[in-house]
This record gives structure tokens, sequence and C-alpha cells, in this order.
């Protein structure tokens, strides 16, 4: 999806052992498979696979996926801080 966002991304050093900045994100064809819309395919893709999988598990149940959830919504909290820094020049 976003390979090339990847490489540029500069790796964080710090605490945050739940992000894992050296994962690849999924290449078109992954997210053809997986059936991912465009408009979610990016930094944060990876995440939404395995969330996407436990829902149709879980007959999208509100109570379940919750870790898968939280992941997913994390990172994309985390993107969104990183791009705000981005445009104020921080970064």
């Amino acid at each position: 999806c976003w390979a090339e966002l990847a490489q540029k991304r500069p790796v964080e050093m710090g605490g945050d052992h739940h992000h894992d900045s050296e994962r690849v994100p999924p290449n078109r064809e992954e997210c053809n498979k997986h059936r991912i819309d465009h408009a979610l395919r990016d930094y944060c893709s990876h995440l939404l696979i395995p969330l996407n999988q436990c829902r149709y598990r879980t007959f999208f149940m509100p109570w379940k996926c919750e870790h898968e959830r939280h992941a997913y919504e994390k990172c994309q909290y985390e993107e969104f801080q990183r791009r705000v820094k981005q445009a104020k020049g921080q970064l």
C-alpha cells in the first residue's frame, strides 16, 4: 500500500514497545487480497488486516477484537501526531 512511506519514515526511539517501526505496510496485492478500501490504505493498514479478520470471525461483536482495534487506533493517532509535527516544522 504505502511501502515508500515505510522507507522514508524515521525510526523512533523510546519505550513504545507496541509500535513496530520495522514493519513494512502491506503491498497493493496484499491490500487487494484482504479487501482493504483505498481510503484506509495508509501506514497503519498492516494492523487493519488482523482487525478485519477478527471482526469477520466474531460477527462484528463490539466487545470482541479490542486488542486489535486498540492497536490500530493507536497507530492512527501516532501517525496523526507525526503529521501535525511535520506540518508545524518540528520533524
